[in-house]
């Protein structure tokens, strides 16, 4: 039971979360001299942040397709929604843009993503104000569903397992509290360390690693008493030897 989640979470999480196509975060306009290119300029962060301080949104827009994947990504394990998710990523950027020029150096990857983070939690807590009842979903409309993603030489019994897993695990995590369900999205999942995870929170490195030592007790526990909706080969033993 001591590996059960990191084998469960770390190893055999299906990434499948659908990744967005570019943002294009602010509408530049016609007269804005912006001009898409086929070549992406070579990525010099500090010189786009500097430019996008002094207002160029083409530089700002630059960083949003560096980071967006990432962003978007850790929105989605903590809402388990893709509209939710994309919605959220975009108000963050548009926040960060809002608030560009009170950065003042560090990692601006941490900036950014605890903007975003910050404004996944707005959106938990409006929802807990505002609890609605999902609508049923077939595959195809199924967030984690992404036929460009499947493997052709994956068996199906094998792909509906995959699906399972990732099914059971979300539904886990999605019962944790924001916190905790941040860190551990950013952890185990996107493989932050816990110095960058710590910079994102706001928070001292042993509250991080507390937060993740709660989450994958729970998240363990939950698994453990929801087996039933593991597939059968992952389900822990009731016997401990």
């Amino acid at each position: 039971m001591a590996r059960f989640l990191s084998l469960v979470v770390v190893r055999l999480w299906p990434r499948l979360a659908p990744q967005p196509l570019a943002f294009a975060a602010f509408d530049q306009g016609p007269g804005s001299g912006y001009r898409p290119s086929s070549r992406r300029p070579e990525y010099d962060e500090a010189a786009l942040i500097a430019q996008a301080q002094r207002g160029n949104l083409p530089s700002f827009n630059q960083i949003i397709l560096h980071y967006q994947g990432l962003a978007y990504s850790i929105a989605y394990r903590m809402l388990g929604d893709e509209d939710a998710a994309a919605d959220a990523t975009q108000d963050g950027f548009i926040k960060a843009y809002q608030r560009i020029g009170q950065y003042r150096g560090g990692s601006f990857k941490a900036w950014l993503l605890r903007i975003v983070t910050n404004t996944c939690y707005d959106a938990l807590r409006a929802r807990k104000r505002r609890p609605t009842t999902p609508l049923e979903e077939n595959e195809e409309d199924d967030p984690d569903y992404d036929p460009r993603l499947i493997d052709p030489l994956e068996r199906p019994e094998d792909a509906v397992l995959r699906q399972e897993l990732a099914h059971a695990i979300q539904l886990a995590i999605e019962q944790l509290p924001p916190d905790q369900r941040a860190t551990l999205v950013m952890a185990d999942i996107e493989g932050l360390d816990y110095a960058e995870i710590a910079e994102v929170m706001g928070t001292a490195l042993g509250t991080v690693k507390s937060r993740l030592s709660r989450a994958r007790a729970k998240v363990r526990d939950l698994l453990v008493l929801q087996k039933e909706l593991l597939p059968e080969r992952y389900r822990p033993s009731d016997n401990p030897g």
